[in-house]
Protein backbone atom coordinates (compact mmCIF):
# COMPACT_ATOMS: atom_id res chain seq x y z
CA UNK A 1 0.00 0.00 0.00
CA UNK A 2 0.90 3.47 -0.66
CA UNK A 3 0.23 5.70 2.15
CA UNK A 4 0.04 9.93 1.21
CA UNK A 5 2.56 11.86 3.91
CA UNK A 6 2.25 15.43 4.49
CA UNK A 7 5.46 17.25 5.30
CA UNK A 8 4.18 20.39 7.26
CA UNK A 9 7.29 22.65 8.36
CA UNK A 10 9.04 26.16 7.85
CA UNK A 11 12.32 25.19 8.15
CA UNK A 12 13.58 23.42 4.78
CA UNK A 13 17.00 21.88 6.68
CA UNK A 14 13.73 20.03 8.97
CA UNK A 15 11.57 19.72 5.90
CA UNK A 16 14.60 17.89 4.16
CA UNK A 17 15.74 15.30 7.06
CA UNK A 18 12.04 14.45 7.22
CA UNK A 19 11.77 13.44 3.80
CA UNK A 20 14.99 11.25 4.11
CA UNK A 21 13.66 10.07 7.20
CA UNK A 22 10.67 8.67 5.45
CA UNK A 23 12.32 7.19 2.61
CA UNK A 24 14.35 5.37 4.70
CA UNK A 25 11.46 3.63 6.51
CA UNK A 26 10.18 2.68 3.22
CA UNK A 27 13.33 0.84 2.50
CA UNK A 28 13.35 -0.91 6.00
CA UNK A 29 9.55 -1.74 6.04
CA UNK A 30 8.40 -2.32 2.39
CA UNK A 31 5.50 0.03 2.35
CA UNK A 32 5.63 2.78 -0.17
CA UNK A 33 5.01 6.81 1.27
CA UNK A 34 4.38 9.66 -1.72
CA UNK A 35 5.68 12.50 -0.11
CA UNK A 36 4.58 15.84 -0.36
CA UNK A 37 6.09 18.96 1.80
CA UNK A 38 4.37 22.00 2.49
CA UNK A 39 6.37 25.04 3.85
CA UNK A 40 3.52 26.77 5.71
CA UNK A 41 0.26 25.84 7.24
CA UNK A 42 -1.76 28.18 4.88
CA UNK A 43 0.17 26.46 1.81
CA UNK A 44 -1.11 23.04 2.78
CA UNK A 45 -4.60 24.13 3.52
CA UNK A 46 -4.74 25.46 -0.02
CA UNK A 47 -3.66 22.16 -1.18
CA UNK A 48 -5.99 20.62 0.89
CA UNK A 49 -9.52 22.32 -0.40
CA UNK A 50 -8.40 19.78 -3.42
CA UNK A 51 -6.60 16.90 -2.15
CA UNK A 52 -8.30 15.83 1.28
CA UNK A 53 -6.59 12.03 1.10
CA UNK A 54 -3.33 12.32 3.53
CA UNK A 55 -3.08 9.09 5.62
CA UNK A 56 0.16 10.60 7.39
CA UNK A 57 0.64 14.25 8.63
CA UNK A 58 3.59 15.29 10.13
CA UNK A 59 3.25 19.10 11.36
CA UNK A 60 5.53 20.83 12.94
CA UNK A 61 4.12 23.12 15.76
CA UNK A 62 5.60 26.52 15.44
CA UNK A 63 5.16 27.77 12.38
CA UNK A 64 3.78 31.51 11.15
CA UNK A 65 0.29 32.78 10.90
CA UNK A 66 -1.13 29.32 11.87
CA UNK A 67 0.58 26.31 14.03
CA UNK A 68 0.51 22.76 13.76
CA UNK A 69 -1.80 22.51 16.51
CA UNK A 70 -4.18 25.02 14.71
CA UNK A 71 -3.90 23.23 11.39
CA UNK A 72 -4.88 19.34 13.00
CA UNK A 73 -8.05 21.16 14.78
CA UNK A 74 -8.87 22.40 10.94
CA UNK A 75 -8.05 19.26 9.26
CA UNK A 76 -9.99 16.94 12.45
CA UNK A 77 -13.19 18.80 11.22
CA UNK A 78 -13.14 16.52 8.00
CA UNK A 79 -11.03 13.67 8.60
CA UNK A 80 -10.96 11.76 11.82
CA UNK A 81 -9.12 8.83 10.58
CA UNK A 82 -5.93 10.47 9.25
CA UNK A 83 -2.56 10.02 11.14
CA UNK A 84 -1.23 13.06 12.95
CA UNK A 85 2.33 13.52 14.57
CA UNK A 86 3.23 16.41 16.11
CA UNK A 87 6.96 17.72 15.26
CA UNK A 88 8.34 20.24 17.83
CA UNK A 89 11.57 21.48 20.11
CA UNK A 90 9.01 22.22 22.91
CA UNK A 91 6.99 20.20 25.72
CA UNK A 92 4.53 22.74 26.14
CA UNK A 93 2.00 21.70 23.58
CA UNK A 94 1.57 18.09 24.55
CA UNK A 95 -1.14 18.70 26.64
CA UNK A 96 -3.25 20.09 23.19
CA UNK A 97 -2.45 16.87 21.25
CA UNK A 98 -5.84 15.31 23.11
CA UNK A 99 -8.13 17.40 21.28
CA UNK A 100 -6.58 16.30 17.97
CA UNK A 101 -6.54 12.81 19.08
CA UNK A 102 -2.92 12.98 17.77
CA UNK A 103 -0.92 9.95 17.14
CA UNK A 104 2.55 11.32 18.86
CA UNK A 105 4.80 13.79 19.70
CA UNK A 106 8.47 13.92 18.38
CA UNK A 107 11.07 16.57 20.12
CA UNK A 108 13.37 17.70 17.46
CA UNK A 109 16.05 16.37 16.31
CA UNK A 110 14.07 13.82 15.64
CA UNK A 111 15.47 10.28 16.27
CA UNK A 112 15.27 8.18 13.08
CA UNK A 113 14.15 5.01 15.10
CA UNK A 114 11.66 6.78 16.98
CA UNK A 115 10.09 8.50 13.96
CA UNK A 116 10.29 4.94 12.47
CA UNK A 117 8.31 3.61 15.06
CA UNK A 118 5.28 5.87 14.82
CA UNK A 119 5.52 5.36 11.11
CA UNK A 120 4.82 1.81 12.17
CA UNK A 121 2.10 2.66 14.20
CA UNK A 122 0.48 5.09 11.89
CA UNK A 123 0.55 2.23 9.40
CA UNK A 124 -1.32 -0.38 11.39
CA UNK A 125 -3.79 2.18 12.24
CA UNK A 126 -4.82 2.39 8.52
CA UNK A 127 -4.78 -1.06 8.15
CA UNK A 128 -7.69 -1.76 10.54
CA UNK A 129 -10.82 -2.23 8.48
CA UNK A 130 -12.69 0.53 7.98
CA UNK A 131 -16.16 -0.16 9.95
CA UNK A 132 -19.47 1.63 8.27
CA UNK A 133 -23.22 2.02 9.22
CA UNK A 134 -25.55 0.58 6.77
CA UNK A 135 -28.18 3.06 5.77
CA UNK A 136 -31.64 2.20 4.35
CA UNK A 137 -33.81 4.80 3.12
CA UNK A 138 -36.47 5.14 0.22
CA UNK A 139 -35.12 1.62 -0.78
CA UNK A 140 -32.05 2.77 -1.20
CA UNK A 141 -28.28 1.79 0.77
CA UNK A 142 -25.44 3.58 1.53
CA UNK A 143 -22.38 2.68 3.90
CA UNK A 144 -21.03 5.58 6.08
CA UNK A 145 -17.60 5.06 7.40
CA UNK A 146 -17.96 5.61 11.46
CA UNK A 147 -15.47 7.86 11.76
CA UNK A 148 -17.65 10.38 9.21
CA UNK A 149 -20.24 10.26 11.31
CA UNK A 150 -20.10 13.15 13.78
CA UNK A 151 -23.68 12.88 16.35
CA UNK A 152 -26.91 10.59 15.48
CA UNK A 153 -30.26 12.58 16.35
CA UNK A 154 -33.54 10.19 16.58
CA UNK A 155 -36.28 12.10 15.39
CA UNK A 156 -39.49 10.22 16.06
CA UNK A 157 -39.76 6.78 14.17
CA UNK A 158 -36.27 8.19 12.26
CA UNK A 159 -32.61 8.48 12.91
CA UNK A 160 -30.56 11.57 11.63
CA UNK A 161 -26.75 10.66 10.80
CA UNK A 162 -25.12 13.71 11.08
CA UNK A 163 -21.49 13.99 9.31
CA UNK A 164 -18.96 16.60 8.11
CA UNK A 165 -20.16 16.43 4.50
CA UNK A 166 -24.26 16.39 4.96
CA UNK A 167 -26.69 14.21 6.77
CA UNK A 168 -28.61 10.90 6.42
CA UNK A 169 -31.94 10.10 7.21
CA UNK A 170 -33.12 6.39 8.56
CA UNK A 171 -35.99 4.58 9.33
CA UNK A 172 -34.90 2.75 12.75
CA UNK A 173 -34.70 3.87 16.74
CA UNK A 174 -31.96 5.33 18.74
CA UNK A 175 -31.21 1.71 20.19
CA UNK A 176 -31.35 -0.01 17.00
CA UNK A 177 -28.63 2.43 15.74
CA UNK A 178 -26.64 2.30 18.54
CA UNK A 179 -26.28 -1.44 18.60
CA UNK A 180 -24.84 -1.05 15.38
CA UNK A 181 -21.68 0.99 16.24
CA UNK A 182 -18.90 0.96 18.20
CA UNK A 183 -17.45 2.10 21.73
CA UNK A 184 -16.62 5.29 20.30
CA UNK A 185 -20.35 6.25 20.29
CA UNK A 186 -22.08 7.60 23.51
CA UNK A 187 -25.46 8.38 24.01
CA UNK A 188 -25.30 11.68 25.80
CA UNK A 189 -29.24 12.23 26.18
CA UNK A 190 -32.13 10.44 25.36
CA UNK A 191 -32.19 11.65 21.66
CA UNK A 192 -28.81 11.71 20.83
CA UNK A 193 -25.58 9.81 20.34
CA UNK A 194 -22.40 11.41 19.55
CA UNK A 195 -18.76 10.18 17.92
CA UNK A 196 -16.03 10.38 21.30
CA UNK A 197 -13.44 11.36 18.19
CA UNK A 198 -15.38 14.35 17.30
CA UNK A 199 -15.77 15.54 21.30
CA UNK A 200 -13.37 18.82 21.47
CA UNK A 201 -14.93 20.31 25.11
CA UNK A 202 -17.63 19.04 27.48
CA UNK A 203 -19.79 21.72 29.67
CA UNK A 204 -22.14 20.81 31.73
CA UNK A 205 -25.29 20.90 29.27
CA UNK A 206 -23.41 19.90 26.02
CA UNK A 207 -20.50 19.24 24.38
CA UNK A 208 -18.83 20.82 21.48
CA UNK A 209 -17.54 18.98 18.62
CA UNK A 210 -14.40 19.63 16.74
CA UNK A 211 -16.45 21.86 14.09
CA UNK A 212 -17.86 23.90 16.87
CA UNK A 213 -21.39 22.34 16.30
CA UNK A 214 -22.90 21.54 20.41
CA UNK A 215 -25.02 18.63 21.06
CA UNK A 216 -27.14 18.69 24.12
CA UNK A 217 -26.55 16.03 26.98
CA UNK A 218 -28.52 15.07 30.14
CA UNK A 219 -27.85 16.32 33.43
CA UNK A 220 -24.61 15.20 35.26
CA UNK A 221 -23.71 13.44 31.98
CA UNK A 222 -20.67 15.58 31.79
CA UNK A 223 -18.32 13.66 34.20
CA UNK A 224 -19.70 10.27 32.28
CA UNK A 225 -18.78 11.40 29.31
CA UNK A 226 -15.36 12.93 30.38
CA UNK A 227 -14.35 9.49 31.46
CA UNK A 228 -15.42 7.87 28.47
CA UNK A 229 -13.40 9.91 26.45
CA UNK A 230 -10.20 9.32 28.55
CA UNK A 231 -11.08 5.63 28.88
CA UNK A 232 -10.75 5.48 24.87
CA UNK A 233 -7.39 6.98 24.43
CA UNK A 234 -5.54 5.78 27.61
Amino acid sequence: MTYKLAICDDCAADTEYLSVLAAEWEKRTGHRAAVETFPSAEAFLFHYEAHKDFDILLLDVEMGKVNGIELAKKIRCEDSRVQIVFITGFPDFMAEGYEVSALHYLMKPVSPEKLFQVLDRAAANLAKPEKRLQVNFDRETCFVPFERILYIEARKQYVRIHTGKGDYRMKASLAETEAMLDEFFFKCQRSFLVNLNYVARIKNTCVVLKNGEEVPISRGMADKIGKAVIRLYE
